[in-house]
């Protein structure tokens, strides 16, 4: 299987506030993060992180990363830089980007960054398009309002869903592209 969830954040104790996460402390809200993952992911499937793992040290997030299961891929996010300069943290990836696009073989398929691109490529070819980036902010509300503005005025099949960790139908858990779709249907 193939899951997806974006802006882990370990390690960064004012995302707790700035998401309104449910947790009292950062150390609360990584474990429980990799407790959600390891529930759902298995040893052979493919996870995609969609940017910011991680505010701790590079060996640190290293250690973390190898707690959680899976085939990890990253679309590089603007709080990854420094960290994917690590070896350790490059050895947790089996591919590490800027952005992927992964055709399903039926003329559709599935954009993957860590920044929303209303105007992706394929947007107008029924193709998805996951990111992170704005958590659940007014940069999120923005993002559905000129998605919505698309398919109304444009006529445009635009399909973009924000998979933060934060977002009600992720819920600090990996989640395939069937569980984000049927979430927003």
């Amino acid at each position: 299987m193939v899951f997806y969830i974006a802006d882990l954040h370990f390690g960064h104790k004012n995302v707790l506030g700035f998401d309104n996460r449910p947790f009292t402390t950062i150390e609360e809200n990584d474990e429980y993060i990799v407790k959600q993952w390891n529930e759902a992911v298995g040893d052979d499937d493919d996870v995609w992180i969609l940017g910011d793992i991680s505010w701790y040290s590079a060996s640190k997030t290293a250690e973390l990363l190898k707690r959680l299961k899976g085939k990890k891929h990253l679309c590089v996010g603007n709080h990854d830089h420094k960290l994917i300069k690590s070896a350790d943290v490059q050895q947790q990836f089996i591919e590490i980007v800027d952005y992927k696009e992964i055709s399903f073989g039926d003329g559709t398929g599935v954009f993957l960054c860590h920044y929303p691109i209303p105007c992706y490529n394929k947007h107008f070819y029924g193709w998805y398009h996951l990111y992170g980036h704005v958590h659940s902010t007014f940069e999120w509300r923005l993002m559905e309002e000129v998605q919505n503005k698309m398919r109304t005025n444009h006529n445009a099949k635009s399909q973009m869903y924000n998979a933060g960790c934060m977002m009600t139908y992720i819920k600090y858990r990996p989640r395939t592209l069937e569980e984000i779709l049927e979430a927003n249907a």
